[in-house]
């Protein structure tokens, strides 16, 4: 069996990895910093390690004599400190490249993110071989597009896979859907623009699913592939049928992307004084009201990606988990 390494295995998308994982019959381990809700891979036979991404001796201890490295963890944020951000998704990234390189580790996979290509403008159909933009929209999205340079730079040393997800969604997350809902819930969801822009989607286990394909899939070595749902929705039509399906008013007050980038760069100065969360930030604002959709077929030709899971099914279980949650 082959020993595996997945990095943030606790968190929304390592979990759902992990438990394929485990499903394929590999060996793996799991680094996370929190292992208070993953009690289900413990009884399953994951080895932790509990260790911050921060931590590099932890970090290099860890990748040792493992045949593959997953890296998911990262801070993935919509607000945070700058210097977490670089410390996190550029060292952290630098801390597990230098511990495959010492192992001897044979492949690292990197999850990225489609927002490293972002400029703030409309995305219509493409592919990975869009430019990274002069400015970027979120220090997030820098620090990744740095981890990809710190993993492209030992190419021709390890074979190294960079996955893009976009927007992953599902039982477990805390993040997207789930933010929009409570923000429905105190009347505090505006729709921002003509609500016209299609954006893509992912379920999480179709994430999971071209994770463990790139494992293997010899045509990876050294590439780069976005992966989503391979659907094109209206993303405030989908918040809308989430809405109905919750029993939530799907009326919601439009605004502007100019006056919402307006508010929110106000909301940001605030959140520099005081240090709490803004309700809403200059990225999220941009990002829910323009058009994001992407071609896969790279990953489609090159590993065999096919989404597993619809949009509607994936949309059904994860409004199923909030239900019991709730």
């Amino acid at each position: 069996m082959v020993d595996i390494l997945v990095t943030g295995g606790t968190g929304f998308l390592g979990q759902h990895l992990v438990r394929r994982l485990l499903a394929d019959g590999y060996t793996v381990r799991v680094l996370g910093r929190d292992f208070a809700a993953a009690g289900a891979l413990l009884s399953a036979g994951v080895s932790p390690i509990k260790a911050d991404l921060r931590d590099h001796a932890a970090v290099a201890a860890a990748c040792k004599g493992v045949e593959a490295v997953l890296h998911v963890g990262a801070l993935s944020a919509p607000w945070g400190r700058s210097s977490d951000f670089y410390d996190i998704n550029v060292g952290g990234t630098e801390a597990i490249v230098a511990g495959c390189l010492a192992s001897g580790a044979r492949r690292l996979i990197y999850v990225s993110s489609p927002s490293v290509t972002f400029d703030g403008h409309d995305i219509e159909d493409q592919t990975e071989a869009a430019p990274y933009p002069r400015r970027f929209t979120s220090v997030y999205s820098l620090t990744k597009k740095l981890g990809e340079d710190r993993v492209n730079a030992v190419a021709g040393t390890l074979e190294t896979v960079i996955l893009r997800p976009k927007a992953i969604f599902g039982p477990g997350d805390r993040a997207l859907l789930p933010r929009m809902i409570t923000a429905a819930k105190q009347g505090r969801l505006p729709q921002i623009g003509a609500g016209r822009n299609q954006v893509d989607l992912t379920y999480v286990e179709n994430v999971a699913h071209a994770l463990v394909l790139a494992l293997e899939a010899p045509a990876a070595a050294g590439k780069t592939y976005t992966i989503t749902n391979d659907e094109h929705p209206l993303l405030w039509e989908v918040m809308r049928q989430v809405l109905e399906r919750l029993g939530l008013s799907t009326h919601l007050r439009q605004v502007s992307l100019r006056a919402a980038l307006a508010a929110a760069w106000l909301m940001e100065r605030r959140a520099a004084l005081t240090g709490k969360e803004p309700l809403l930030t200059s990225y999220s604002a941009t990002i829910l009201a323009r058009t994001q959709t992407y071609d896969i077929s790279a990953a489609r030709r090159d590993i065999g990606y096919r989404p597993l899971v619809s949009l509607d099914e994936g949309i059904e279980r994860t409004l199923e988990a909030l239900r019991a949650r709730a």
